[in-house]
């Protein structure tokens, strides 16, 4: 169960605060699609509310984490089926919204904020009347372009995950060994595990697309292909790369649906030997993060294609047990990293 709450640091306040315009416009759909008059009572299913209401489920998901992120809302997911998420507004709620907001035109300031898409926009986006522009958001990216500015930003945003792989470093690598970094972006974390851990071996697994953008990183540090290669390939359509040590996913499975990320992890355990290792990191779902995720979920609520779905970390640590892994921990730091290991 996610227990509504105020935020827990000052990161998520921040987070919220840079944030405040695109919160105010959730809020003001939300009252103007009548969704909080069916939260008040709650608790009601995402399901009854996309039936209900004339929307579209996925889109609704991301509105639903908005509201949540922001303490307004609570949420019971049974299972991973969208539908089966059961929501209920904190007390008062509908009333504070009316009270603040009003009936106020929607038409109000949008030339100020003009820069969104979405601005006023949300309840027509709901009702799948109304999509993000295919040459703002294309997922997966499509031309040479998107793909290296897409990789650009994934790598941009390593530094905390850099700083929990090196934590935990010498658990990790003692042995040495060969990595496969499934969807590894550009090479940028797998360049910095080799240079950190001599003994390491990593090979960066990506569709062929981003072949010449781990080479860049290779060359741009000097590394040698043998110690930071690339394999080319599609996860969705081959079997992984056997030979590896341990295999990792960082920031890929939450951008896929349930039943994708069990079979990419499903696909890890067939291609890992004995004592081969699993890595997960990526944001688990936790209030803070949902917080930080906020713009997220937001921009994202008109483009279908990219799920993008926080999930929390007890989710993969039951996946990995079903599967048939063991010793399945979760290492902390500023991501937390799951490590389980094929018997």
């Amino acid at each position: 169960m996610s227990v509504a709450q105020p935020p827990s640091s000052p990161r998520a306040l921040l987070h919220l605060l840079f944030n405040g315009a695109r919160a105010v416009d959730v809020v003001e759909a939300s009252l103007q699609l009548g969704l909080l008059d069916a939260l008040e009572p709650g608790p009601v299913t995402l399901g009854e509310l996309a039936r209900r209401h004339g929307l579209v489920p996925g889109r609704l998901y991301k509105l639903m984490d908005c509201l949540e992120s922001l303490g307004l809302v609570t949420r019971e997911q049974p299972s991973d089926a969208l539908e089966s998420a059961s929501y209920r507004a904190v007390p008062g709620l509908r009333a504070a919204a009316d009270a603040v907001l009003g009936p106020r035109s929607l038409e109000r300031d949008r030339e100020k904020y003009a820069w969104s898409e979405l601005r006023g926009r949300l309840p027509e986006v709901l009702r799948g009347q109304h999509a993000m522009p295919a040459a703002a958001f294309d997922w997966p990216p499509r031309t040479p372009e998107q793909v290296e500015g897409f990789e650009a930003s994934m790598a941009a945003g390593l530094p905390p995950i850099l700083e929990t792989f090196r934590t935990h470093g010498p658990r990790l690598w003692k042995h040495r060994g060969r990595l496969l970094d499934v969807g590894g972006g550009d090479g940028t974390l797998a360049a910095h595990l080799v240079r950190e851990h001599p003994g390491l071996a990593v090979d960066v697994y990506n569709l062929p697309a981003t072949e010449a953008l781990v080479a860049r990183t290779r060359e741009r540090l000097g590394l040698p292909p043998g110690r930071l290669g690339f394999v080319g390939g599609d996860f969705l359509k081959e079997p992984l790369p056997h030979g590896y040590d341990a295999l990792s996913f960082v920031r890929v499975l939450h951008d896929w649906p349930a039943d994708t990320a069990r079979a990419l992890l499903q696909a890890a355990f067939e291609a890992l030997p004995s004592g081969g290792r699993v890595l997960i990191c990526e944001e688990f779902r936790t209030p803070e993060r949902l917080a930080a995720q906020f713009f997220w979920s937001y921009f994202l609520i008109g483009v279908d294609s990219c799920v993008s779905r926080l999930r929390e970390v007890e989710h993969y640590l039951r996946v990995l047990v079903e599967i048939g892994f063991t010793n399945a921990a979760v290492l902390p730091g500023p991501f937390e990293l799951v490590v389980a290991t094929k018997p």
